[in-house]
């Protein structure tokens, strides 16, 4: 008998499959991401200026220049854009995680968990074009002085809560594709 045989393990007659699928993963996913986009949309440092006499930064809602921080004393119509579709996508991420929370309670999980990956999809879909249309509109009004201004912190956070919002979206359904629970239980009086 070949040495490699022996390391093997022996094959197991029954393994049975979980009852629950645990939305662990959506619900780390979904939880970071929201608190991510939270962040990105509530703070002041989405491009900043450094130079030797002080530093400067935009946000969403202020202007931030030596300290002092103002309401935007103009806002163009793409940062309008931007505030409108972040806002929208921090919803549907609140909507997600409170339906990826839901399945924990058990009954129709399955569905339960199609809608709640739908909705941090959504979410995902909804930062993401927020965030595209502030890159090009941001590129476009800074025009000459582009390079001077770099993207920040507060930006970053914002892309990598489109990456965990996305994924918390992809575990749900994942798990909801993996469910052993018969399609006709998750609908009462059926």
């Amino acid at each position: 008998m070949p040495p490699w045989v022996s390391l093997v393990p022996p094959r197991c007659a029954h393994v049975p499959l979980p009852q629950e699928m645990p939305p662990s993963g959506g619900l780390l996913c979904g939880a970071t991401g929201l608190a991510l986009l939270l962040a990105a949309t509530a703070t002041r440092s989405w491009v900043q200026r450094r130079a030797p006499g002080g530093t400067a930064s935009l946000g969403l809602w202020h202007v931030c220049l030596g300290g002092q921080c103002h309401p935007h004393p103009g806002t163009p119509a793409l940062w309008e854009a931007t505030r409108v579709l972040l806002l929208l996508s921090l919803l549907a991420a609140v909507a997600g995680l409170a339906l990826g929370i839901s399945i924990l309670l058990g009954g129709a999980r399955r569905l339960r968990a199609r809608m709640a990956g739908a909705t941090l999809l959504l979410a995902g879909l909804l930062a993401l074009m927020g965030l595209a249309v502030y890159t090009a509109g941001t590129l476009s009004l800074l025009g000459p002085a582009q390079p001077a201004w770099r993207f920040s912190w507060s930006y970053i956070l914002g892309w990598v809560s489109v990456i965990l919002t996305t994924s918390a979206g992809l575990f749900h359904l994942c798990a909801a594709a993996k469910d052993p629970s018969p399609e006709s239980s998750e609908v009462e009086g059926t």
